[in-house]
């Protein structure tokens, strides 16, 4: 806990995202990851090479997007600057690590944006000059704090929030995939809690009902193994994977 509230205080973001609970989300997750680095390494690696292969696939070269960058584990940012002129990555919150090893790569920029709201801001612009724009796992974090934000004030969300914002993103992702060569999305879909025995004991719907295409690619991420939240329990993420989300939203369901 100590690592995370550090981080709180030491990852630079705009105020009214500070406010909003950007920061200290992004610093619970930092030190999370820094844990759980061996159970969450062949998560990273699927995700990196699914992103790779959907820049590889990618025609035109001339301006990537990542949606949901945080601290770069899961994104290839080497291959991504080596295949394209420039990239852009957008997040409310840009850790040190990332903001780091941004610096280094002359043809990345960073860009502080709050994306729950669809196609609204800056980073709106920056998606219509794109060649590849990737979603990377950030589609079931993006109603978190909103519905957080309600809790807190002693009041209940909206029935339909969690899915609203979902179907938000999705509808951006429609309405970009139909303007530029190529959009990806990885994003988790179901969380089961799992016993020491394999039993499932619980379980939950992280896109709030919203159905999705079949995926091309699928795998589970172990995001918090035996003892990260009890010593007899771990929490596993269904992850599904789209290289080619205009391609996967064409496909009969």
């Amino acid at each position: 806990m100590l690592l995370a509230w550090a981080l709180s205080v030491l990852n630079p973001a705009p105020l009214p995202l500070r406010r909003l609970g950007y920061v200290r989300q992004s610093g619970l997750l930092h030190a999370r990851s820094r844990r759980c680095r061996a159970a969450w390494a062949p998560h990273l690696a699927r995700a990196r090479s699914v992103i790779a292969a959907a820049a590889e696939a990618t025609r035109q070269r001339r301006h990537a997007v990542v949606l949901g960058s945080g601290l770069l584990d899961d994104v290839p940012l080497d291959a991504l600057a080596r295949r394209f002129d420039r990239v852009s990555l957008v997040d409310a919150v840009h850790p040190w690590p990332a903001r780091l090893a941004a610096r280094r790569v002359p043809n990345v920029a960073l860009a502080t944006a709050e994306i729950s709201a669809g196609l609204a801001g800056a980073w709106a612009d920056l998606c219509t000059e794109a060649d590849l724009i990737v979603s990377a796992n950030l589609l079931s974090q993006i109603p978190l704090l909103p519905i957080e934000a309600h809790e807190t004030r002693g009041r209940e969300a909206p029935p339909r929030l969690g899915a609203h914002l979902v179907e938000t993103h999705l509808a951006a992702l429609d309405a970009l995939a139909g303007r530029v060569e190529r959009v990806c999305l990885i994003t988790d879909t179901v969380q089961r809690e799992e016993d020491r025995a394999g039993r499932t004991v619980d379980s939950a719907d992280l896109l709030f009902g919203i159905a999705l295409p079949p995926a091309p690619e699928a795998w589970d991420w172990e995001i918090a193994p035996f003892g990260e939240i009890g010593r007899r329990r771990r929490l596993i993420h269904r992850m599904h994977a789209y290289p080619d989300w205009k391609a996967a939203r064409r496909s009969p369901r």
